[in-house]
């Protein structure tokens, strides 16, 4: 929801703590549809690659394959293990990950939340870093955004705020047809809430969505399923026969290049900061 006009560019100033890495758990109720979505996209994107394979649209390979791509569960275990391996803290989150590194956020486990997710912001992360595992290639500046600052331009409160996310499109329910952001601001500021908004709505202008769980969803911002009881987030020393043995003999991995990595991690936790 927060545009540039609320962040700031962090690249070239900016010490970053070590990073942990939060996986998410079993996903909410209200994220079904969302992952129905997702799957009908794939069933597309997998018609149009085969359609450009036929025809040997080189250019519409390439673009299609990419939106066939799955995340399964076991890319996801052997990421964890890679991170354990290097000696990065891993946590699995109880549910959504950004709402488990919010809370660790707000106690102080951590400094920022890093993620390209904006709810991490709906969740309320009170410092939340964008383009941070962007390649340094690329020149993207890193952005920080601070809620409490999000919230005075914006002029809400934390409870407008979530509202205005629900109406402007999230994971977790349709939003209303007709309503984009700039009009769901507009809404908030002068009706304050979604029940007041849906009071005085132009219903034939604006089609509300048949059972909008938008109650639910706002107490999942507001109460997500998240956990404290977490082990110590420290990093140690990379396993270097580990590392060689699932890089190189599992999966294919060429072993000069595998221990040129191995020693540059060594010698990043030797330093006091982090880069990308």
């Amino acid at each position: 929801m927060a545009d540039k006009s609320f962040a700031r560019d962090v690249q070239s100033n900016y010490q970053i703590i070590r990073s942990r890495y939060v996986f998410d758990g079993q996903p909410p109720e209200l994220k079904k549809q969302e992952f129905a979505k997702r799957y009908s996209k794939r069933e597309d994107a997998t018609n149009d690659l085969n359609t450009a394979i036929k025809i040997s649209d080189l250019e519409g390979i390439e673009k299609h394959s990419k939106r066939t791509v799955k995340v399964t569960k076991q890319h996801n275990e052997d990421c964890k293990r890679l991170l354990r391996l290097m000696g990065v803290p891993t946590i699995e989150a109880p549910c959504e990950a950004e709402a488990q590194c919010t809370a660790l956020c707000k106690s102080d486990k951590v400094f920022a939340v890093a993620s390209e997710d904006m709810d991490t912001l709906t969740f309320g992360a009170p410092r939340f870093l964008r383009h941070l595992m962007d390649p340094s290639s690329r020149k993207i500046p890193v952005m920080e955004f601070e809620v409490s600052k999000v919230l005075e331009e914006l002029r809400l409160t934390m409870d407008q705020f979530i509202d205005l996310c629900i109406l402007s499109g999230c994971d977790y329910c349709d939003s209303i047809k007709g309503i984009g952001g700039q009009t769901a601001l507009k809404l908030i500021r002068q009706h304050s809430c979604i029940e007041h908004i849906l009071e005085n709505i132009n219903k034939e202008r604006y089609k509300i969505p048949e059972e909008w769980p938008y109650q639910e969803t706002r107490r999942l911002f507001k109460e997500p399923n998240v956990t404290m009881d977490v082990p110590e987030l420290k990093w140690i020393a990379p396993d270097e026969e580990g590392l060689l043995s699932f890089l190189v003999n599992e999966n294919g991995f060429n072993s000069d290049r595998v221990a040129k990595a191995i020693e540059k991690i060594k010698s990043a936790k030797n330093k006091s900061s982090q880069g990308r």
